[in-house]
């Protein structure tokens, strides 16, 4: 067997493989290392890389939906604003309807307490008065309408003749009131209260 060993031959292919092994496992453990890292590397690499894609897609998507929902918040803040303009608006034209609803009010009941007029159904009654008080002297009738509220005393009054009245207002000139003080006052607020009084009336008693 050592003369097998000791064969030229033999010793050169022996040596040739010794060689090639010991190549191979310098080679191996250089390269090893290597390897790992970069097979670790692409491992860690393609999840990484599929993530940021993954992320990079859903991240449009999110920007879209949050575009469109602002879009949306905006267009429901806009239209907020509408109706609460258009409700002050409304809630303005209610109080000015309020106080024009209120002055007419105002205005009807001043007419309504400045213009007498006689109805149909004391027509008769107040012509009998307007006679009887035609009858008496002034200073009764003005004694009378002390104790009488101003609508019957003009109803009465627009039934008598100019000459009638004339001296009554006289007379209610110099004759003191209540208070004291001359009726002249009430007197000029009955002449204007007659003056008002509808054209349509009864005849003026004789």
């Amino acid at each position: 067997m050592m003369t097998k060993l000791l064969n030229p031959a033999a010793t050169a292919i022996f040596s040739l493989v010794l060689s090639v092994a010991v190549g191979v496992t310098l080679c191996w453990r250089t390269l090893a290392p290597l390897l790992q890292a970069a097979v670790a590397t692409q491992v860690k690499k393609e999840p990484t890389e599929f993530k940021r894609k993954g992320w990079d897609f859903w991240t449009i998507e999110i920007e879209n939906l949050s575009n469109e929902l602002k879009e949306e918040r905006a267009s429901l803040r806009a239209r907020s604003d509408q109706l609460d303009q258009r409700a002050a608006r409304l809630a303005a034209e209610e109080q000015e309807l309020g106080k024009v609803r209120a002055d007419v009010e105002s205005i009807r009941k001043e007419i309504a307490d400045r213009v007498i007029e006689i109805t149909t159904d004391e027509q008769k009654n107040i012509r009998t008065l307007a006679q009887t008080y035609t009858n008496l002297s002034p200073k009764a009738v003005v004694a009378i309408f002390r104790e009488m509220d101003d609508t019957t005393a003009v109803k009465i009054l627009s039934l008598m003749k100019p000459d009638v009245v004339g001296p009554i207002f006289e007379q209610m000139s110099v004759t003191a009131g209540a208070d004291g003080t001359s009726l002249a006052r009430r007197a000029a607020i009955l002449s204007e209260k007659l003056r008002l009084m509808k054209a349509s009336k009864p005849t003026t008693a004789a």
